[in-house]
């Protein structure tokens, strides 16, 4: 059939009233909030005094800009990537540096533990490479090598994330993500609806097969492993999305954006059900991760603060840290056991607070 022909318009005609009706059937059932819903259940007053969260320790020993961290699996080890070209696994509570690894390139841009052993680590940046390491395998004071490197995206890697020992999902600035065997180095799905460079991912915590991604096309998409499609679209934002979370209970999300808000979506409704601003915040949000209840969520800024944000309040600011860093936060993250939040920043610096 032909562009012209009329049944072809027919066709889209009725595509195009079945969207609207669509649009029109979720905006009528989103008639609250989470606010509003937890106004009328009464929770909200347990958090009117915020929880005293201090800072326990300073991890000091890159030489460049921090740009990526991530807790491994036993809330004890953190792994850090800096401009330096350098990886870094601490022991968080015994602030000693366990590995350090030389990197081929020192432009990264993110770094991955492998949840369940925590054997293994990634790295990826401006060189399109996603490059996996074995720290269990290395000796002391030996840099480990690279056992594995997957080379397809054709752009820098924006985040890694180990879904397994066997599987890892990368998104990039080619506007992809790819689902990895790290065994044999192979492409078993790519994943390409979105319009723009893809900037981070996060996966479910109660389905590995589902994963959100957060893009500068301003929209989170929810992915599903099994089919390789595309199943959830979430739009809201005004400017890119540099960071997304999933909600403990893996039935929503929360973004950060260069609008200077904070989102969280809920896949169940289909929809927004809260946003978190302030008149006095004007810069973009680089990274959020929930606390272990998803009570709070926690925003890394370019204007060096840390703000944490009451899920179930108006979108209002719970607190702020007591100037955590001297320079931009790159990244941040709570524990697998919720007990602490770790922090990275340009100016060199983790920090650990709980």
């Amino acid at each position: 059939m032909s562009s012209e022909d009329p049944r072809v318009e027919a066709i889209k005609a009725e595509v195009a009233d079945l969207k609207a009706k669509i649009d029109e059937l979720r905006i009528e059932k989103n008639d609250k909030d989470l606010a509003q819903i937890a106004s009328e259940q009464g929770v909200l007053k347990a958090l009117r005094k915020p929880p005293s969260i201090k800072l326990r320790r300073t991890l000091k020993g890159h030489f460049g800009k921090v740009y990526a961290m991530h807790w491994a699996g036993d809330s004890d080890s953190l792994l850090s990537a800096s401009q330096d070209g350098k990886l870094i696994v601490w022991n968080a509570k015994s602030n000693i540096k366990t590995n350090a690894i030389s990197l081929r390139s020192s432009w990264v841009m993110t770094c991955a533990f492998e949840q369940t052993k925590g054997n293994l680590v990634a790295s990826g940046g401006l060189d399109n490479i996603c490059s996996i390491y074995d720290i269990s395998s290395s000796e002391a004071g030996v840099s480990a090598r690279a056992v594995q490197e997957l080379s397809a995206h054709d752009g820098y890697l924006s985040c890694c994330r180990f879904i397994d020992e066997k599987h890892l999902l990368t998104s990039s600035g080619d506007s992809t993500c790819i689902n990895w065997d790290v065994e044999t180095g192979e492409v078993l799905q790519t994943f390409s609806d979105h319009k723009g460079d893809v900037m981070s991912l996060s996966i479910s915590p109660i389905d590995p097969n589902i994963f959100v991604t957060g893009s500068v096309d301003t929209t989170g998409r929810i992915w599903d492993v099994r089919t390789g499609k595309n199943v959830q679209t979430h739009a809201g934002h005004d400017a890119d999305i540099n960071t997304v979370d999933f909600f403990p209970d893996g039935n929503a999300f929360g973004t950060g954006s260069d609008d200077s808000t904070c989102k969280i979506f809920d896949m169940r409704c289909y929809g927004e059900v809260n946003s978190f601003g302030a008149p006095e915040i004007s810069c973009g949000i680089t990274s959020v991760s929930f606390s272990r209840s998803g009570r709070l969520l926690f925003g890394g800024y370019d204007d060096f603060n840390v703000q944490a944000w009451d899920c179930l309040s108006a979108g209002e600011k719970c607190f702020g840290l007591i100037s955590p860093h001297d320079n931009r936060i790159s990244c941040l993250g709570v524990t697998p056991d919720g007990s602490a939040l770790g922090t990275g920043s340009w100016d060199t610096n983790l920090k650990v607070f709980s």
